[in-house]
């Protein structure tokens, strides 16, 4: 069996092909399948417009550099979101802002002891937004690979280089201080 097979079938897997061969064209076109979801990635970490839209851009240029380092483990858009991903974090590290410390022997609140009216979460997602962008950066960072890039704990440990415990408990000290600046903005 060959290990270097692609395990991932790409429904664009034609245009990576292209793009592995310098054809800007194909870059263009990956570019815009997924520049748009690149960019609200990494403004969900940096928390800045012209520095996520840069961090999108130099993504871009790394990924179509490296390109035959993409083995088709996973979607291109995974690998491709983990460089942003990666990228976002290290922006964040020069400006020198680090992660919340997190004392783990907090006792964490059940996950069923926490009401969610997902009709009033749905009418108000601006006002959502708006409490994301207000959390301190390592809540925002945690409560946005978690909620809407999927990764699990174990993931976001090993992407933020932390104990699971620790982003598990970020997470939930996230979701109670949203609550919180959602409370305060006038919507229980």
């Amino acid at each position: 069996m060959n290990n270097s097979r692609p395990v991932y079938r790409n429904i664009h897997q034609d245009i990576i092909d292209k793009c592995r061969k310098g054809d800007r064209k194909a870059q263009f076109q990956i570019y815009k399948l997924y520049y748009r979801n690149m960019y609200n990635t990494s403004l969900r970490i940096v928390n800045n417009n012209q520095e996520a839209e840069d961090i999108m851009q130099e993504s871009f240029l790394s990924a179509f550099e490296n390109i035959e380092t993409y083995g088709g483990k996973v979607s291109f858009g995974a690998w491709l979101k983990r460089i942003v991903i990666n990228r976002s974090l290290d922006a964040l590290k020069r400006r020198k802002i680090d992660l919340l410390c997190i004392d783990d022997a907090e006792e964490l609140p059940d996950e069923a002891d926490e009401d969610t009216d997902e009709e009033a979460v749905h009418m108000q997602v601006e006002k959502i937004h708006r409490c994301i962008r207000m959390l301190p950066d390592g809540y925002r960072i945690i409560l946005g690979l978690y909620l809407l890039d999927g990764y699990d704990h174990k993931e976001i440990s090993e992407i933020l280089d932390i104990s699971e415990s620790t982003s598990r408990s970020q997470y939930y000290r996230a979701r109670n201080k949203l609550a919180g600046l959602f409370r305060e903005s006038g919507k229980i």
